[in-house]
């Protein structure tokens, strides 16, 4: 179901990955320095598809991963906390024989890609994050700016009992539907691709295993181990990093993810995309990937 195919002639390779204690499945496409691509909520691989062709185009190895208890990687009973989410990416790149990566991530992915490149700095090569600040800057935003608080309400939602998950599928996964077109720009996803969203949401504990990471994230706000946790999170990033917005985006202002800069000690480019949502890479594929490409390719990214 999640083992489908990327636009064009162009055939990807499925397999799965042994990482930090469970099985992860992975979608690979061409040769050269790793590119690792992690999606957010409610996708899950198949989100990076064309950039998957770009990059591999552009002579980079690139590898689109399933987050734990999403698409076709295992569903554990525990592990959703970001920490060890980042411990699975960071895995993933060891097990893909790897010395490191160029990290991509989107939304919860992002956040992901943020915490990997602060806890294991020499497995991430480069940074790049798409719609998502800082931890630091998302915690203070959820906490100090009112109109973050009234955008993220979904977060704040999904932290009911067992409710959110029967609202997710529902219908097989109309919920899944009305959020990835109001999340979006005015370029809309067509028809077919909400489908293939719907239809992976409504796979057996996807939906649940999908929501558990916000309930930590809300839930450890005032508790030590989330203390803890943003505390390790003042680390600065030291690597190339490049920090992709969309203007229109719903649900992180840009407001929001503006200024996570601070938290970067190495060359830190913000490009912010006119008439885009929260998901620039599906919603302008071809613009979105020649910025990432041409970063990538840049030997020696300016601040």
């Amino acid at each position: 179901m999640v083992r489908i195919d990327v636009p064009g002639d162009r055939k990807v390779t499925h397999r799965n990955v042994a990482a930090n204690g469970a099985r992860f499945h992975i979608a690979e496409l061409g040769d050269g320095p790793l590119v690792l691509l992690v999606h957010g909520f409610p996708q899950f691989w198949w989100t990076w598809r064309h950039q998957l062709v770009a990059l591999a185009d552009a002579g980079f190895r690139a590898v689109a991963m399933d987050l734990r208890g999403v698409g076709g990687s295992d569903r554990t009973p525990r592990g959703y906390d970001p920490a060890n989410l980042a411990l699975d990416i960071t895995g993933v790149i060891r097990s893909l024989g790897e010395p490191d990566a160029a990290l991509v991530g989107h939304g919860l992915g992002g956040y992901l890609a943020w915490t990997a490149a602060a806890m294991r700095p020499k497995l991430v090569r480069r940074l790049a994050v798409v719609s998502m600040p800082h931890p630091r800057r998302w915690r203070s935003a959820m906490l100090s700016d009112v109109r973050q608080t009234a955008a993220s309400s979904y977060i704040w939602g999904f932290q009911r009992p067992w409710i959110p998950e029967r609202q997710l599928t529902a219908d097989n996964g109309a919920l899944v539907a009305r959020l990835v077109r109001d999340w979006s720009g005015p370029r809309l996803p067509d028809d077919e691709t909400v489908r293939i969203y719907r239809r992976a949401m409504c796979i057996p504990s996807t939906a649940h295993c999908a929501i558990e990471p916000y309930r930590w994230l809300v839930r450890s706000l005032a508790r030590p181990d989330g203390i803890q946790f943003y505390r390790r999170m003042k680390r600065p990033v030291r690597v190339p990093t490049l920090h992709l917005h969309g203007a229109l985006d719903p649900v992180q202002r840009t407001r929001s993810a503006a200024g996570s800069g601070e938290y970067v000690e190495a060359p830190y480019r913000w490009r912010l995309f006119d008439g885009l949502g929260h998901f620039p890479h599906e919603e302008d594929p071809i613009t979105f990937s020649a910025e990432l490409v041409n970063w990538l390719k840049d030997p020696e990214p300016d601040r």
